[in-house]
């Protein structure tokens, strides 16, 4: 992440709803700075009257578009033509798509390809196409759910025991990126096995789980072990992981 990435956050009012908003743009501003904010629909339509209440206290630009033809989303097609003016401006260096909508694909991919980095945002039902098209894919429902995760006795956000599932299958896609990231005595840089998942995998994330952090994540399961390692400079303390034999 470029700490001073420009981020155009486009929204598919469709299909996304208002509820999210809070946690939505508090979850943006993690990766960089939303500089453009737009969000599209036909706003005579009722069902997007939540969203009215909450645009301006974001600032978010709607972006009124009329639904002409029966069958065709113009709300998709508006969104497109104008994540291609933004890109060609060379205004931001980012993108964040929230949409459900597999239609977004190509945009995602195409964006890419002009070396912008692109978030998605979605429900749970989003099509995989359209993560896989992202760097990194957030789950909208995981930033809702904060009463499923527990504080610990220092008050940091911690696993609420028995409510996530941790499949062998997450299990293999953590022991071989620890693999793929090792040094020749097993030992990978927690940072590097973090970036490598997110390439193997754009929807993951810790949260999905329970974990606020990877590295309580990888804590809480026996089959890796970790340690910490000073800085040449002692500032900061490196986290690294090793898969047990």
């Amino acid at each position: 992440m470029i700490k001073d990435t420009k981020i155009a956050v486009l929204i598919d009012g469709d299909n996304i709803p208002s509820k999210y908003i809070t946690e939505m743009m508090e979850e943006i501003a993690k990766y960089g700075t939303p500089t453009i904010k737009r969000i599209y629909g036909d706003w005579t339509k009722p069902h997007l009257s939540k969203w009215k209440n909450v645009l301006l206290e974001n600032a978010i630009t709607p972006i009124q578009q009329y639904g002409y033809t029966t069958g065709k989303n113009a709300t998709d097609s508006a969104m497109i033509i104008d994540a291609m003016d933004i890109l060609y401006s060379e205004k931001v260096n980012g993108f964040c798509l929230v949409s459900s909508d597999s239609d977004f694909t190509k945009l995602a991919t195409r964006l890419r390809e002009a070396a912008m980095v692109v978030y998605g945002m979605g429900e749970k039902k989003t099509p995989n196409p359209f993560i896989v098209a992202c760097d990194k894919f957030i789950y909208l429902e995981i930033l809702a759910n904060d009463d499923d995760i527990e504080k610990d006795d220092k008050g940091k956000k911690a696993k609420k025991a028995n409510l996530y599932n941790i499949t062998p299958k997450v299990i293999k896609l953590l022991h071989n990126s620890v693999d793929d990231a090792a040094d020749d005595d097993g030992w990978a840089f927690l940072g590097d096995v973090g970036s490598l998942i997110l390439k193997k995998q754009p929807n993951f994330d810790s949260r999905n789980f329970g974990f606020q952090k990877l590295t309580p994540l990888f804590k809480s399961l026996p089959q890796f072990e970790m340690e910490q390692r000073d800085q040449s400079n002692g500032r900061f303390k490196l986290i690294y992981v090793k898969n047990k034999d």
